[in-house]
């Protein structure tokens, strides 16, 4: 698993490398003429269209940052005001952007990318080829070299015969092995380098945090409102209608169990019956507020009892050392109910796998099926066609600062991974 790992992330490096040579050498060199051309005025309309190349490069470096290597990246842009026409509103448009200090650092990190970035990517991917050149040389590739150069530098090691090629290619073992524990980390420690200079200034990370609290703050109100409305309609429909009708029916076996004793039988057996269906009716709803045995027993448990009532298979993987507090556990708990439904439901799954553990301050719930794919947190719902249970996962969330990715290529598999921040007790 770990050499798998390993020769991910030195793949992963050396296309890195590749594009971040290319692409922020071509864009850096495109920003800085642009700029130049602006004392002409051709910038003013040159100048907009690069920059937004360049944010959609960014934005694509901050996807991968968090799918490869788990770096989270915020977007630090400001909304831009509606465009006006005319020459007059194109030099606003440009000036809108260069007064924004992200423009700035995603310049910066151009620069930064195709130099000490393009570095750290391409290392993992150096130390895997080390691996596969030492036995090259070993196998005698050597020799035609060595006669044309005299001698044949690798890394450290000058080969000149086959004992220092045999020492080269037991130094490019050695390499791949490094690189089996640390190509990891190489990778990550790029992304990090990029997350420096992408992510918002002090003040604008402030104030993108303001505007998502006041976000999630009007989502918890509407999704508290919401099931309060659920609740309500539920006991409504259910459980009072049916009360009602026993009351009545009640009423009824008064007036006869002297005169029809054998009709007040059997009106006090449908009574029976209505008051066994009203008291489940209770019981679900109950279990929908807040399943007991999650208050009992704990979201471990609670998973495995929900994974149980599927109607497809689900492989459960908990491990929790502890308990988080009720309101993530609640959350959590509907999030995966959510994300089972909609497998269920809209996948054509055969098995669905759950894993929930606890690592470096957060709760990591990942649900993964083997469906037909296509799901979506917004612009087509839980799948296509299938709703938006996704988005209200999203919101419920993030009510605890908590994230939702979705990986889901049309035709499957599809991976639904939650993170929650809390601390275990």
């Amino acid at each position: 698993m770990k050499i798998a790992k390993a020769l991910l992330a030195a793949a992963r490096g050396l296309w890195l490398t590749v594009v971040g040579l290319v692409m922020s050498t071509l864009l850096f060199t495109l920003t800085l003429v642009s700029l130049v051309l602006m004392a002409l005025g051709i910038g003013f309309f040159t100048t907009p269209v690069v920059l937004s190349a360049v944010r959609s490069y960014a934005n694509q470096r901050r996807r991968q940052a968090d799918a490869w290597s788990g770096v989270r990246i915020p977007v630090p842009y400001r909304r831009l005001p509606e465009r006006r026409g005319g020459f007059v509103g194109q030099v606003e448009h440009c000036l809108t952007l260069l007064k924004d200090k992200a423009t700035w650092r995603d310049i910066q990190w151009l620069f930064v990318d195709l130099s000490a970035g393009a570095v750290l990517a391409v290392l993992p991917a150096t130390l895997i080829i080390y691996v596969f050149w030492g036995l090259v040389l070993a196998l005698g590739v050597w020799k035609p070299i060595v006669r044309v150069n005299d001698v044949q530098w690798f890394a450290f090691v000058p080969v000149t015969d086959q004992f220092t090629a045999n020492l080269a290619a037991a130094v490019g073992l050695g390499f791949g092995v490094l690189g089996v524990f640390v190509n990891q980390h190489l990778l990550r420690t790029h992304f990090r380098l990029t997350k420096a200079l992408l992510r918002p200034a002090a003040e604008r990370e402030l104030a993108l945090r303001v505007e998502h609290l006041t976000e999630t703050r009007h989502d918890a109100v509407d999704s508290s409102a919401a099931e309060l409305r659920r609740i309500e309609r539920d006991l409504h429909d259910g459980a009072q209608a049916r009360l009602v009708a026993m009351g009545m029916s009640l009423g009824t076996i008064e007036a006869l169990v002297e005169h029809d004793p054998a009709q007040a039988k059997r009106l006090l057996a449908a009574a029976r019956a209505d008051s066994a269906e009203a008291l489940a009716e209770l019981r679900d709803l109950v279990r929908g507020i807040h399943p007991p045995v999650l208050a009992e027993r704990g979201l471990g448990d609670a998973l495995r009892a929900l994974a149980l009532r599927m109607p497809l298979p689900v492989e459960v993987d908990v491990r929790l050392p502890g308990r988080a507090g009720e309101p993530v556990e609640s959350a959590a708990y509907f999030a995966v109910s959510e994300v089972l439904t909609n497998a269920a439901k809209h996948s054509r799954a055969q098995r669905v796998r759950l894993d929930v553990h606890h690592a470096e301050g957060a709760l990591r719930i990942s649900v993964a099926d083997d469906g037909r794919g296509g799901a979506a947190v917004s612009g087509g719902g839980a799948r296509a066609g299938g709703g938006t249970g996704l988005l209200g996962i999203e919101r419920r969330l993030g009510a605890f600062d908590g994230v939702l990715a979705v990986s889901s290529p049309v035709g499957g598999p599809t991976t639904v991974t939650m993170e929650i921040p809390c601390a275990l007790r």
